[in-house]
């Protein structure tokens, strides 16, 4: 990404993800959409830098699943969760901050069977 050189904006955002299975989801940045389960091609948009703030995920169904979280540069899957156990009808919360860039896109699925709700919060900064 090249460094900034007009004036931009930054702007406070959430998202969801309902229903998140064992396939691929992206989170969807910088429009304030919701993503939608099973859809894997979100990215950054160029000149946007996403800070994640937090991650809510919550097991809406009767059995014990696992998660992952990972983030990909463009060219490699970088696992922030790999296999995490969340219980039945728990939440996990992840509350480090990551930082994207365009082209950058921010993934979840299940490990196993199961229905995940994900709520994100971030601060995306558009410089386009």
């Amino acid at each position: 990404m090249a460094y900034p050189t007009n004036s931009g904006s930054e702007t406070l955002f959430r998202g969801t993800i309902h229903a998140v299975t064992n396939a691929t989801t992206t989170f969807r940045f910088a429009d304030g959409s919701i993503g939608t389960a099973g859809t894997s091609s979100y990215t950054v948009p160029a000149l946007h830098i996403i800070t994640v703030l937090n991650i809510v995920l919550t097991e809406e169904g009767n059995s014990n699943s696992r998660i992952h979280l990972w983030v990909n540069d463009g060219s490699s899957d970088i696992y922030l969760l790999d296999h995490q156990d969340i219980g039945a009808r728990k939440t996990f919360i992840w509350s480090d901050k990551i930082v994207l860039v365009g082209g950058d896109s921010l993934k979840v699925a299940l490990a196993d069977s199961g229905n995940l709700d994900c709520h994100i919060s971030y601060i995306d900064q558009d410089w386009s």
